[in-house]
């Protein structure tokens, strides 16, 4: 298994410590006046979702984790377990309703996943960056309001709730960003 010197660390970085796999989310070189350089490291777990605080002197190592990522299709939810599959070798995953946590509401059937397994079990599933679902049901907005800013709730095909601007209105598509679970804009459908 290969390993990382610190001056490999880097944010987005996948290692693995006491057999379990974390990403750097966060990495700052620090240079004392006196003494030797540090690097302190922020490290999220991969399979609980807990975070680390860390600080490595300069030379240490950490093995990197066994990870593989590839993109797969949602294929359908039963229960609280969600199904994909990988798109070439039609091989079947299944990933609990924690693991993929807030994610549910962006996922449509068909749509394209990234899965990231550790030792051959899945741990995580990332849905695309945007998204575009339509509104199923949202309030009229009411006329001549406009003052910049004023949202309102919109429930879209996934059941998800989102705020949305006071013209959205039911039928229309709307372009989600899935990392924030913002409004981007309204995707013109002619």
């Amino acid at each position: 298994m290969t390993t990382y010197k610190t001056s490999d660390f880097r944010k987005g970085l996948k290692v693995q410590i006491n057999n379990e796999p974390y990403l750097m989310t966060e990495m700052n070189f620090v240079k004392p006046g006196k003494g030797n350089a540090f690097y302190k490291c922020k490290l999220k777990n991969l399979v609980r979702g807990t975070t680390l605080d860390r600080t490595y002197k300069g030379g240490e190592t950490l093995e990197s984790a066994d990870v593989m990522e590839f993109t797969t299709q949602f294929l359908y939810k039963q229960g609280n377990t969600f199904v994909f599959m990988h798109r070439e070798t039609f091989e079947q995953y299944e990933l609990s309703a924690d693991q993929v946590g807030d994610n549910w509401k962006y996922l449509m059937e068909g749509m394209p996943c990234q899965i990231t397994l550790f030792n051959g079990n899945p741990i995580l599933m990332d849905p695309p960056v945007q998204v575009e679902l339509k509104v199923d049901f949202c309030e009229p907005g009411a006329k001549g309001n406009t003052a910049t800013n004023v949202t309102k709730p919109v429930t879209v095909e996934t059941g998800a709730e989102i705020l949305c601007p006071i013209f959205i209105e039911m039928g229309n598509v709307i372009k989600v960003d899935t990392r924030t679970g913002a409004y981007v804009e309204r995707v013109s459908t002619s």
